[in-house]
């Protein structure tokens, strides 16, 4: 039994030994690998442990002297350790403002090659964004700087298109980046190559990336409001300008003989925007335009209203759109002589539409004082409706686009 005993203590003892070896040697490896300088600390270890071994045995060795020498050993062991364990004992602390010793998490850096574009070493700057890319391949501002670089000032549009196309082809890249970076190709066409027909393909790609959304109707309206070749390059062309005789002796003419702009004709402006609106049928400023000239000139709410509702109900319209239409729909009416019911289901559309917003309060505003608003339109003498009974062949124009005519 006494052996039995004596050999379960000695392996405890061995187990207990191993351990505690096995922790000491796992500490030492650990302060070395993450010492700012790691032969500094090596010293200190070689140094540590034989005062260690010294406390240890002068308890046995020197008896009552032992005191002095751990004492010593201490303030040995103090100098050398406390400027790593202070930290240590703080830094649960101190880790919860400044992160502690976790390594940031990797990201391209530009900046070299930001300051070398600046010096005109422009194929130097295309060769770090790529040397960053190649390490970040779906990082957005490296895609968009690079295609700035060769358009911009290497003139090549051809390989910033090629840039912005790969990006585009990348899965996962949020749509407000997509759309920015075909935007962006579509300025460098016009701007820089003065094309109508590459800049109008980089915003039909954001259609067909991105269709039904408010980023397909905005390339949409850029598409209809996209200017000529001719307007491109009439910058750029030296201009020659015939300046007519004026008027003489202006300042002795009485006011009702003085020389007024000529007047735009409504007739023809209308025609304009309907043969505008056949082929670019999404242009909500040409259809709101034609909406008003609708009411101020032929005194048509019906077909007014059929422009503004076919721009209210128009899917993926942002919200702040469709309030104003609702809001200017409201006022044609008002301007036309529309009876009150008709002007507060209009208003009324807005609250339903967003009774928590800004936007369904300021309506809820105009409906207490709509009666009044009424009563300062009739003072004005508002024309009825039917006035005018010129169709002018503008009733088609107010059809949803691919509607048949009945």
């Amino acid at each position: 039994m006494f052996l039995v005993s004596l050999t379960g203590a000695a392996i405890s003892w061995i187990l207990t030994l191993a351990i505690g070896l096995a922790l000491v040697s796992w500490l030492i490896v650990h302060t070395i690998r993450n010492a700012e300088d790691p032969p500094r600390m090596v010293v200190k270890w070689v140094l540590t442990l034989p005062l260690v071994t010294l406390i240890l045995l002068s308890l046995k060795l020197l008896g009552p002297l032992a005191p002095f020498l751990i004492v010593l050993c201490g303030v040995v062991l103090s100098f050398m350790w406390t400027p790593h364990l202070i930290p240590f004992l703080i830094s649960p602390l101190t880790s919860a403002f400044d992160g502690g010793n976790i390594p940031p998490d990797p990201a391209p850096l530009y900046s070299i090659a930001r300051s070398k574009q600046k010096q005109g070493r422009y194929l130097e700057a295309v060769a770090d964004v790529r040397h960053q890319l190649e390490r970040f391949p779906t990082d957005v501002e490296g895609h968009l700087f690079l295609a700035q670089i060769l358009a911009e000032d290497l003139k090549d549009l051809a390989g910033a298109e090629l840039t912005i196309q790969r990006f585009c082809a990348q899965p996962g890249h949020a749509p407000k980046n997509l759309v920015f970076a075909l935007n962006s190709l579509a300025d460098w066409h016009l701007k820089l190559g003065q094309d109508r027909e590459s800049a109008q393909r980089a915003l039909e790609k954001i259609i067909e990336l991105l269709p039904d959304t408010e980023f397909s109707l905005g390339a949409a309206q850029r598409i209809a409001h996209l200017a000529g070749t001719d307007q491109l390059l009439a910058p750029h062309e030296q201009k020659k300008f015939a300046v007519p005789e004026g008027v003489r002796n202006l300042g002795l003419l009485q006011p009702r003989n003085q020389p007024k702009p000529a007047a735009v004709d409504p007739g023809q402006l209308a025609a304009q925007y309907v043969k505008h609106l056949e082929q670019h049928p999404l242009d909500t400023e040409a259809r709101e335009k034609l909406a008003v000239l609708y009411v101020d000139h032929y005194h048509r709410l019906d077909l007014a209203t059929a422009e503004l509702e076919q721009l209210i109900v128009e899917p993926n319209q942002p919200d702040k759109l469709v309030v104003h239409w609702l809001n200017l729909l409201a006022d044609l009416q008002i301007r036309s002589g529309a009876p009150y019911e008709t002007v507060r289901e209009t208003l009324q559309r807005i609250i339903d539409r967003h009774p928590d917003l800004a936007a369904a309060e300021m309506a809820r505003h105009r409906l207490s004082l709509l009666r009044l608003e009424l009563k300062a339109s009739e003072k004005t003498g508002a024309v009825k409706l039917g006035a005018y009974e010129q169709n002018i062949g503008l009733k088609r124009a107010s059809r949803p686009p691919g509607q048949q005519k009945g």
